[in-house]
């Protein structure tokens, strides 16, 4: 029974790793973030590798969306056409199936799903993606 247990608790572990759950990206060198977060510009290379642990699940790898999950982000209007406060406030929000303004129907959830995510971690996702286009 208690292998049971040990066995149900490491797949559950790994789903939610698949899931947004938080990696190294989110614990990168203390002075990256300090820096970004000291100058607000974020970083974009801290940004490419929480949107791969986070994003990417939904939006592909490449940010080209997946349909029926997630929409394109690499060179997406929606994205050039706000600021990185603006977007860093929606990210922190999310987009329910039924706002108006969501156009797939599906959830964006608050953080992609992912609690652990800071407003750096954000930012630095911002970054990353205004980069792509």
């Amino acid at each position: 029974m208690k292998t049971m247990r040990i066995i149900a608790a490491v797949a559950l572990v790994t789903l939610f790793a698949g899931c947004g759950g938080t990696t190294s990206a989110s614990s990168t060198a203390p002075a990256t973030k300090a820096v970004a977060a000291a100058s607000g510009s974020g970083d974009v290379s801290a940004g490419a590798e929480v949107y791969k642990s986070t994003c990417s699940s939904c939006h592909a790898p490449d940010a080209s969306g997946l349909e029926g999950l997630g929409k394109p982000l690499a060179g997406s209007e929606f994205i050039s056409g706000q600021s990185n406060d603006e977007l860093v406030t929606f990210l922190k929000v999310g987009r329910g199936p039924s706002d108006a303004d969501n156009a797939s129907g599906v959830q964006m959830p608050p953080r992609g799903g992912n609690p652990a995510l800071s407003d750096d971690d954000l930012l630095d996702v911002v970054v990353y993606l205004k980069s792509l286009g």
